[in-house]
């Protein structure tokens, strides 16, 4: 599908790097060791919405990508209780 296979995933960050990077912990998911290089590129840049392009891309398409997985785990889910859904 992308660079890397759904069972290496790219490297993640750690919960130090996340803490000096001060990211919100609502933003502390998979995607964060993408988001860190993201806001120190921003903050460099002063936020201009042409730089830090290719960060962001990056960014957003893991997002992406970790929800379709989420999705796919949901509509798994949901096969195995034969449809039946949780709400």
């Amino acid at each position: 599908m992308g660079l890397f296979s759904a069972s290496e995933g790219p490297a993640k960050a750690t919960r130090e790097e996340m803490s000096d990077a001060k990211l919100p912990l609502a933003y502390r998911d998979g995607c964060a060791n993408l988001l860190i290089p993201l806001n120190r590129c921003r903050v460099d840049t002063y936020y201009l919405p042409w730089k830090c392009e290719d960060e962001r891309h990056s960014y957003e398409k893991c997002q992406y990508e970790d929800f379709k997985r989420r999705v796919a785990k949901m509509n798994e889910l949901r096969a195995a209780k034969d449809g039946a859904r949780s709400n």
